[in-house]
C-alpha cells in the first residue's frame, strides 16, 4: 500500500480522536510556549496531525491524496527499495519544518498553537510543482487549470502576507514555510532538479508567448 495511503488514514484516525476527546487535542498541539518552557518538543510533529474541524481535514487529505503519489513515485525511483521510507520521512520532516517556524515566533507567547497538516501538505504539492511545474491546478469554484508554477507564486505571496497581516486564525507561516521546505528538499538529493525545473518553465512561457 503507498505510503500516501497510509498517511492519509493515519492522520483522519488522529484527528477523529481528537474530535472525540478533546484532551488527546490539547496533549498534542503544535503548542511553541509549551514546547519551549516545558520542553515538549514533540508538538512540533504531533500538531500535524490535528484538524479544527471535518473541512480543514478533508482539504489537506484531498491535497495529499492528489500530489502525494507523485512525489512517492520519484522517490522510488530515485531510491529503489528505500524511497518509500525516504518519503515519509520527507513528510515527517516537513510538518517539524512548518512547525519550527512558528515555534520561533511565538515561543514567548502562551496564547498561540497550531494545527493541521497544511505545512506537509503544502510541503507535498511544492515538491510536486517542482517535478512537475507546469501541472494543472484547479482552485474551488474556479474551473480554470492554473500552471503549478504560477500557483506556487501566488500561494507563498499571499501566505508571506497573511502572515504578516495575521489576525485571521490561520497558520500562514507554517505554510510558506511548509511549501520552501517541500520545494528545496528533492534538491538536496536531485541538484539537476532545479536547472531542469528553469528549463521546463523557460519553455513553457516561449511557447504560451507564441
Amino acid at each position: 500500500m503507498p505510503i500516501t495511503y497510509l498517511i492519509i488514514g493515519f492522520t483522519v484516525a488522529i484527528s477523529l480522536w481528537a474530535f472525540n476527546d478533546s484532551s488527546i487535542f490539547t496533549r498534542l498541539k503544535h503548542w511553541p510556549y509549551a514546547e519551549a518552557q516545558r520542553g515538549e518538543y514533540y508538538r512540533l510533529l504531533t500538531g500535524g496531525f490535528l484538524h479544527a474541524d471535518y473541512v480543514h481535514l478533508l482539504f489537506n487529505m484531498i491535497t495529499l491524496y492528489f500530489f502525494g503519489d507523485l512525489v512517492e513515485n520519484w522517490f522510488g525511483v530515485i531510491f529503489p527499495g528505500i524511497g518509500p521510507l525516504l518519503y515519509l520521512v520527507f513528510y515527517l520532516l516537513a510538518i517539524v519544518a512548518a512547525s519550527l517556524a512558528t515555534h520561533f515566533r511565538y515561543q514567548r507567547a502562551p496564547y498561540f498553537a497550531s494545527i493541521g497538516a497544511s505545512g506537509a501538505t503544502s510541503a507535498v504539492l511544492f515538491a510536486a510543482i517542482l517535478l512537475a511545474p507546469t501541472l494543472h491546478l484547479y482552485l474551488m469554484f474556479i474551473p480554470i487549470p492554473i500552471p503549478g508554477v504560477v500557483f506556487g507564486i501566488l500561494y507563498l505571496w499571499y501566505s508571506s502576507y497573511a502572515a504578516r497581516r495575521g489576525g485571521d486564525g490561520i497558520d500562514h507561516l507554517a505554510h510558506f514555510y511548509g511549501a520552501v521546505f517541500g520545494f528545496v528538499f528533492p534538491i538536496f538529493f536531485k541538484p539537476e532538479l532545479l536547472p531542469r525545473f528553469f528549463q521546463q518553465v523557460v519553455a513553457w512561457v516561449s511557447g504560451w508567448l507564441g
